[in-house]
């Protein structure tokens, strides 16, 4: 696998964005890969509920009105440091300069399903990931905002897919050199 230089930056190490509907294993890749890797962890729908950088709360989702402009302010130096592994469902808002690599990990649509029931996931909040998943939405999202040669879609069904997942990366990483 090649390694390439997103971001164009100078940074020493890589920063890594990890999307995917809700229930693909973005969160439990992130762990087992940064804890692999040695990178740093930032779970933004985390770090929005600890810092508040929210616009109130969405009852029919259920979820905090993320405040974009304020998730980036309060990343901005993180991500020039470099070494970051970014965790969240969206991928439009963060500058592009940012990633080196941007993952999208996708998941049958029958196991997605039994994955977020089980988290209690119902009603709109249930369909909208759902279609998001069958439409690839989230997918044609980083294709649309990232350079196609640093969007890497993987599968991420069960135990045996993030286990290889987490060693593509780690490999990916340790082979990343930054630009000149």
């Amino acid at each position: 696998m090649a390694a390439a230089n997103g971001g164009g930056s100078r940074r020493g190490r890589p920063n890594v964005l990890m999307t995917g509907t809700p229930g693909t294993g973005k969160t439990t890749t992130c762990s087992l890969l940064a804890e692999s890797a040695d990178l740093r962890h930032v779970n933004i729908g985390d770090l929005v509920r600890e810092k508040g950088l929210h616009d109130g709360w969405d009852e029919d989702l259920q979820c905090h009105v993320i405040n974009e402009d304020l998730v980036c302010d309060e990343l901005e130096d993180l991500m020039e440091e470099g070494g970051i592994l970014v965790d969240y469902h969206g991928c439009d808002f963060f500058p592009e300069r940012w990633f080196d690599l941007v993952v999208v990990l996708q998941t049958d649509n029958s196991i997605l399903h039994d994955r977020l029931t089980s988290r209690g996931y119902m009603g709109a909040k249930l369909t909208n990931n759902i279609e998001c998943e069958i439409f690839q939405v989230l997918l044609e999202e980083a294709r649309e905002s990232y350079k196609e040669e640093i969007v890497m879609p993987l599968r991420s069904d069960n135990v045996e897919d993030i286990s290889r997942n987490v060693g593509t990366l780690k490999e990916w990483i340790s082979n990343w050199r930054p630009s000149r």
